[in-house]
Parts: structure tokens; sequence; C-alpha cells
């Protein structure tokens, strides 16, 4: 059970529900067995039992006993007839109390189980928000939304839903196998020798609903992961005309996923007729049994009492298919917990340091002091060394995979260092509190990061208390108020899925607004213009150059053009710092940045 252990852990909080229910479901299986045992008193009055052998000691049960001696005195004050009322009147009030607690039962454990599994969502999409940027770079998006969905889900249906069988149906199982033992233990050793045997054949069927559970998770990720690829990039899709080819791989793929459903299908739907044919093959060779030494007068048990006892027997039987679709639901669900797990359990490379100092300003500068940077054992940056001091900017160049975009994203701790250190005025970073840190810095992407919400909120973006006014001023600034102000809900307008009812170019003053609005000292600019028209593009530029004023900056510069009034700009290469200087400098010494340079023409 280890594998259920988190969803198991869960339960320590919900003890006195668990105790609710276990009260109702035990009353529950009581008032059953007693609308059963009323069985015995019907069937003797049916088949015309007189008074006196109404009232005699014919077993050993003294509750039926008990009951015999009050229908007695029923019939000899009221007649046969009377005495039938008065049983059919109690079963019905027993079904009536039986149905009435499995209610409360029902009641009690319900918003348990879905507190559960809101539980384990929010705990798993906790997980993700802290999980490091490197976690996503080898993860498919579409799987890790199965996850959170389809897993979760099976979760929900199958294992929270096996673990309230597990409880209620072997306590059944239980209590009435001990009224049976009780009645005839003879015969109830003959039950028990039995039952195995149709859990053992049961077994075998469930063997490889885990295996067909991980297939089915696998493939619903990478329906989710096409469905994701193809949203986002429709127009590349259409320009290129590869719709045909999407819909085979799509076509594909859930002719897969149906192919892996209907496996689980056909074992699931085998376990139920299975289990039942089980359960009456060994009702009848207990009734074959039991019949042969009531005839032969080897137990000491009537007609009546007999049939009563198989009546209580068949009550069994339920409980017992029960647990073997329970069994068989665990199988099926394990594989959707440990793929949760898997997320759940992944280490957490850069967490917050619960003692870490606390950060409210930036006074001196940015020290990088040999530092390398190693994923899956292939070296991205090495033995970095620079310094940046306050209110002034730094750019990096280089070809594409030199290690720019990794050496930006060591400041916030997106990544941690694998060597070496970075310090912030004097102290390691790994020393200040992670949220402090980051409350220093703002960073404008390439791609603008927006959110389906208004264009308020984005502005405001992790600003709890800013009010319309710094809103506005912040938009003024980043050269977005003009046309955010012909929108028909102005600052309310709502700027849908990643701002698609934006222009590029208003998506990025959108961006450049909200870093202005958190007005932090440290910046980071991946190149902002470079996707641009060049209307909307002198437009953001302008825009970051008054974002950058009496900022220390960090520019990942794609059009050197933009940089060429950095304070220093640092030429990467394979990882190491090849160059450095002013544009001039780098000019020049006739190196790779001259290169670059004429390569875009911009002397």
């Amino acid at each position: 059970m280890r594998k259920y252990s988190r969803v198991l852990s869960y339960l320590k909080d919900y003890k006195g529900s668990i105790l609710i229910y276990l009260v109702s479901i035990l009353l529950s299986i009581t008032f059953s067995i007693l609308s059963l045992a009323m069985l015995f008193p019907f069937l003797q009055l049916l088949f015309g039992a007189n008074q006196t052998n109404i009232g005699t000691k014919s077993t050993s049960v003294s509750i039926v006993n008990t009951v015999n001696q009050y229908l007695a005195k029923m019939m000899s004050e009221g007649g046969a007839y009377h005495a039938l009322s008065i049983v059919c009147v109690f079963i019905i009030l027993s079904i009536f109390l039986k149905n009435l607690f499995l209610y409360f039962a029902a009641r009690t454990v319900g918003p348990m189980k879905n507190r559960i599994v809101t539980r384990l969502r929010i705990e798993m999409y906790n997980k993700l928000l802290s999980l490091p940027i490197g976690y996503f770079t080898e993860k498919r998006k579409g799987d890790l939304m199965s996850r959170m969905s389809n897993d979760i889900n099976e979760v929900e249906g199958s294992v929270i839903g096996a673990l309230e069988g597990w409880v209620k149906d072997p306590i059944s199982i239980i209590i009435n196998l001990s009224v049976l033992l009780y009645i005839s233990p003879r015969l109830t050793v003959f039950i028990l020798f039995s039952l195995p045997v149709m859990g053992l054949l049961i077994g075998r069927v469930t063997r490889s609903l885990k295996r067909q559970s991980i297939k089915v998770s696998e493939k619903s990720g990478e329906t989710f992961s096409t469905i994701d690829e193809t949203l986002g990039g429709l127009r590349v899709i259409k320009a290129f005309n590869v719709e045909h080819k999407l819909k085979q791989k799509f076509s594909v793929i859930s002719e897969d996923l149906l192919e892996a459903r209907n496996q689980i299908l056909y074992k699931q739907a085998l376990a139920s007729p299975l289990s039942e044919l089980m359960g009456v093959t060994v009702f009848s060779c207990i009734l074959w049994f039991g019949g042969r030494l009531v005839l032969s007068h080897e137990i000491a048990m009537s007609g009546a009492l007999f049939l009563t006892y198989m009546g209580l027997f068949y009550n069994i039987i339920d409980p017992a298919k029960s647990i073997s679709s329970a069994f068989s639901n665990l199988q099926k669900g394990s594989s959707a917990i440990a793929r949760i797990e898997e997320v759940l359990k992944a280490p957490v490379t850069v967490d917050e340091n619960p003692n870490g100092h606390k950060i409210n300003s930036f006074n001196h500068s940015i020290e990088f002091k040999n530092v390398s940077f190693y994923y899956d054992d292939i070296a991205i940056l090495k033995n970095i060394n620079f310094n940046i001091e306050k209110g002034k900017t730094i750019a990096l160049v280089g070809s594409s995979g030199a290690g720019k975009s990794t050496l930006a994203d060591l400041v916030p701790r997106f990544h941690d260092v694998t060597s070496g250190e970075i310090l912030v005025d004097g102290i390691n970073i790994k020393d200040y509190s992670l949220q402090s840190l980051r409350g220093l810095i703002s960073i404008v992407t390439q791609e603008p990061i927006l959110f389906n919400d208004t264009i308020a909120n984005n502005i405001a973006l992790g600003m709890d208390n800013a009010n319309l006014d710094a809103i506005v001023e912040a938009a003024k600034i980043a050269n977005a108020d003009n046309f955010i102000t012909k929108k028909e809900q102005g600052y309310q307008t709502n700027i849908g899925d990643r701002g698609t009812k934006l222009s590029g170019g208003e998506r990025q003053r959108v961006t450049i607004a909200r870093a202005v609005l958190k007005n932090p000292p440290i910046l980071i600019l991946d190149e902002a213009t470079s996707s641009l028209d060049t209307e909307s593009e002198r437009l953001v530029q302008d825009a970051i150059n008054k974002l950058m004023n009496n900022r220390t900056s960090i520019v990942i510069a794609h059009r050197l053009s933009t940089i060429r009034h950095a304070d220093e700009i640092l030429v990467l290469h394979k990882g190491e710092i090849a160059e450095r200087g002013t544009h001039d400098s780098l000019i020049e010494y006739k190196g790779i940045y001259h290169k670059l340079v004429e390569m875009q023409e911009v002397r």
C-alpha cells in the first residue's frame, strides 16, 4: 500500500468523518442482517408452522428465538395473519434503516473524497509552480496537463472509490460471516475455503490492468501535446499545408488510445460477470452441501433456518464482487498514482531558503565569480567572470546556443549554478530569500507573456495594491496608454488567451508597462524588439529606453544596433566569454563581434 501512502495520509485530517462513516456502515450492515434474519420466522409462518413450534428452540441463535417467542405471543393474541404482518413491517423498517444509514455514510464520505481529490490537484499545481524552469524543458506540456486532469480523475474514480469499498465491503463480509459461523460453524468453514478460489480467479484477470493503464496515460499525454501544438501553431500548419500529416498523426494516436482503453474495458467488463458466476457457483455448491447435511440431520438446522442461512450467505456475494472490482480499480489507478507521484517527488533544485536574508534594495553590484552551469552533464556555461555595477548596462551577444539566456536566467535563480557563485551586493544570491531576490528584478522577454485577463490586471501582475492611476502612468511611460484608451473598455479590456486580441507591438508594450509599474532596480531584457515591425519597434524601443533609465540592465541582444551604447558587451562563444568591451573597442578588435556587426550591417 506504500504507493497509495499520499492519499492515505490525507485521511488523517478527517478522523471525525471516518468515525461517522464507520458507525453508519456498521448500523447499515446490522439492519441488513436483521432484515434477512426475519426470513426464518417468515418461512415458518408461510409454511404453516403452528403456535407451538414457532416458540420451540430449534436453533441456538438466541435473537431468532426471542423473535419467535414474540411472534408466538402475537399469534396467540391476533392469529397467524397478524404475526405475518408484524414480520413484513419489521422487514420494511429494517430495510429503511439500512438505507438511511447508507445515505448518511454516503453524505459523509462523498465530500471527504472530493476534498482529497481537490487537495491532490492543488498540491500538484503548487508543485508545478515550484519546479525549476529546467524541468519543463524535458517534459511535454500536454503530458503534464494529462497528469493534472486524466490521472487525477483516475485517482478519484478508481483509487479513492476502491479504498471506500475496501472499508465497507470487508466489514460487511466479516459481520455476515460471524453470524453464519454462529449459526453453523461446520457449513461456514466450507464457505471460508470456497471464497479464496473465487478471489484467485478474479485476480488473474486484473493483473494486466496496471500495464494497460500506463499505456492509456501515455497516449492521453500525447493527445494533449498534439492538440496544444496544433492550437499554438495553426498559422504555420496552414502555411505549410501539413494539415493532412497532423490529421494522420492525431488519428494514429487516437486509435492507439482507443485500443488501450478497449483492452482495459474488456478486462474490467470480464471481472464482474466472472465474479458473479463464481459467486453463484460457490452458492450452489454450498446449497448442495448444506442441503445434504440438513436432510441427513448431520447438523441441527431446520429447513427454514437453512434457507435463512443461505440468504445471509448471498448477502456476502455482492461485497465480495465489490472487493474484486476494487482490486482491479486499484491496479488500474496505481499507474495514475505513479505518474502523479513522479511530479510531486521531482526534486526542487532551486528552492526557497527558509533562513535567507531579505534583500529590499540593490546598492552596489552583481558579480559572477567562476560560474559554470551544466545540464545533463553538458557544459552550457564555463568559468564566467564579470561584474555589473549599479546603474550600468551590460549586453550579452553571441550565436544561438552560446548560453546568453541561460546566463541571464541565473540571476533570478531560474537555474542554480553548478559551480562558482553569483553575488549581489557581495552576498551569494542563494543566501537571500528567493522571493525578495526576484522582487528586485523585472524581465521583458522576446515573446510577450500575457494572461487571459484585462489589460489592467496584466500590467498590475504581482502588484496587489496597484491603483488605476499608477497603472495608467506606467502605460504612458511604455507608450501603451494611447492604444489602450482607444479600446471600448479601456484598461478593463480582456485581451484573450496569451493576449491574442492585441498586436505584437501592443503586447510587448503591455509587458514593458508591467515592468515599469514594478519599478525594479535590476532589469533583464531578452531582445524585445526583434520580431516587431518598424513602427512598433520604434515605440517599443523608446519605451525600453525609458525603462532602462537609472537601472542596472542585462540585455540579451539579437539586433546589435540596440546595444551600441551599453557600458560593456560580453561576446559568448560555446559557453565562454570570448570577447568583452565597448562597441567601439570590439569593432577595432575585429573579432567575433565585428563579424556579427558586419553581417547585420549596422556600422
